[in-house]
């Protein structure tokens, strides 16, 4: 998998994630960078920024990393922390909402990720990228069946909070103390109905705008404030 940009590249570096190669730009100027390749001995390939372009799907700033795909953890491995919050998304298609998401998931502190096998965005050099690195420093997993995945989950101790503007309660009327699961639906269509009944508690966002929806991203960050928030 070919990943890219300067940001993704200091993660990787950092976390001795396996690079089998790096292509740079004949003009790339960033000694940080140039030292810390030659450090892990990567063998570099110089190029053109126009063949970079063709090898990016977006702006690489200089420098492209041949990394191996990304690997999946297991979510039972979330299940050990007392206080965990997990964020379950059900069916995000957009990875620039996906990359978003992890970034902010991240810097909050949330234990993990999970992610459906199908009908999803799944984890690519945009997901990578939008996420700015972070996605190297929070677990994300994959599932083939949401709705036994949230069973699973609920038998551990977990409350399931999913989002939605009909038959809900305002986000900040919930207690968020315990294990959470924070669930965030489909950019269009929002929760699939078997996830909706499942969940414990519906979060609504109170919007006073003519436009009464928000972005994935942006609500999947205000909701995970105000579990941090409530959690202190």
């Amino acid at each position: 998998m070919l990943v890219y940009g300067r940001n993704i590249a200091i993660e990787y570096l950092k976390k001795n994630e396996k690079v089998r190669k790096v292509y740079l730009q004949e003009d790339f100027r960033d000694k940080n960078l140039i030292l810390a390749i030659e450090k892990s001995k990567i063998p570099v390939v110089t190029k053109r920024k126009m063949e970079l372009d063709q090898l990016a799907n977006g702006v690489h700033q200089g420098i492209i990393l041949d990394v191996e795909d990304f690997r999946y953890t297991d979510y039972e491995d979330f299940l050990d922390e007392d206080d965990a919050v997990i964020v379950l998304l059900d069916h995000i298609e957009d990875p620039h909402n996906l990359g978003a998401i992890i970034r902010t998931c991240e810097a909050a502190g949330v234990t993990g990720i999970i992610i459906p096998k199908d009908r999803g965005a799944e984890v690519n050099a945009t997901v990578i990228k939008t996420s700015v690195g972070a996605i190297t420093n929070i677990p994300i997993s994959m599932v083939t069946n949401l709705n036994q995945t949230i069973q699973n989950l609920k038998n551990h101790g977990f409350w399931i909070v999913g989002t939605d503007m009909e038959r809900s309660v305002d986000y900040r009327e919930i207690d968020y103390s315990g294990r959470i699961v924070l669930v965030i639906g489909n950019e269009g269509t929002g929760m699939s109905r078997l996830v909706r009944e499942s969940c414990d508690f519906i979060a609504r966002i109170p919007m006073r705008g003519k436009v009464n929806s928000l972005n994935a991203s942006v609500a999947a960050g205000i909701m995970i404030y105000e579990v941090f928030r409530q959690k202190g």
